[in-house]
């Protein structure tokens, strides 16, 4: 049964709270956007999602359904519970208008950093040096070599992943607003988001 439903327009952001036991779904809703999700510990904000963190406790660098999502304490944030992609990244740090600027010499760009800060200011949690989200939907390719990139997404219409939290959560998602390479397959679409 659905509680709630958002639907986060094209280079825009969401942020909502999500109690213990409840589940998120994600969606993509035209196929091939990333949306980048970090989550707060609803009372005491200084614990966060960690994809560092995740990677060291589960040996991997994806994670699939049945895995855990940690905090930077090492402890279970979220579990995932159903996905019909397989593929996102916990590698990638979200873009900023810096990035921007560095990659691609564009000024003043909507940036996933700046939809995320914004999104977590209406529940008063002040801005980080920077976020590390969990990609939903970004598909980073690492070859022998050591060589990271980002491919075009393998989500399709209507494909997402589910979230149960682990724990009372303050959450946000960025609808990627980048579109100058493969990473939303050169556009921006809207994300679906419902809570169960």
């Amino acid at each position: 049964m659905i509680k709630q439903k958002w639907l986060i327009p094209a280079t825009q952001g969401l942020g909502f709270k999500l109690a213990q036991g409840q589940v998120v779904r994600v969606s993509d809703v035209e196929g091939e956007q990333v949306a980048d999700f970090v989550a707060y510990r609803a009372d005491d904000t200084s614990e966060r999602l960690d994809p560092s963190v995740t990677m060291d406790a589960l040996h991997a660098i994806s994670v699939k359904p049945g895995d855990l999502i940690y905090s930077n304490k090492y402890r279970p944030l979220l579990t995932v519970m159903a996905d019909t992609v397989g593929r996102h990244d916990l590698i990638n740090s979200a873009c900023r208008p810096e990035m921007y600027e560095v990659l691609y010499n564009k000024q003043n760009h909507a940036s996933c950093y700046q939809n995320l800060n914004k999104a977590l200011d209406a529940f008063h949690i002040p801005a980080p040096d920077q976020h590390y989200p969990f990609n939903l939907f970004m598909n980073t390719v690492i070859e022998p070599s050591g060589q990271i990139s980002v491919e075009k997404p393998l989500s399709k219409q209507g494909d997402y992943i589910e979230l149960r939290a682990e724990m009372d959560l303050i959450a946000a998602i960025s609808a990627c607003p980048c579109e100058e390479s493969t990473c939303n397959g050169y556009k921006c679409t809207s994300i679906k988001v419902e809570i169960m």
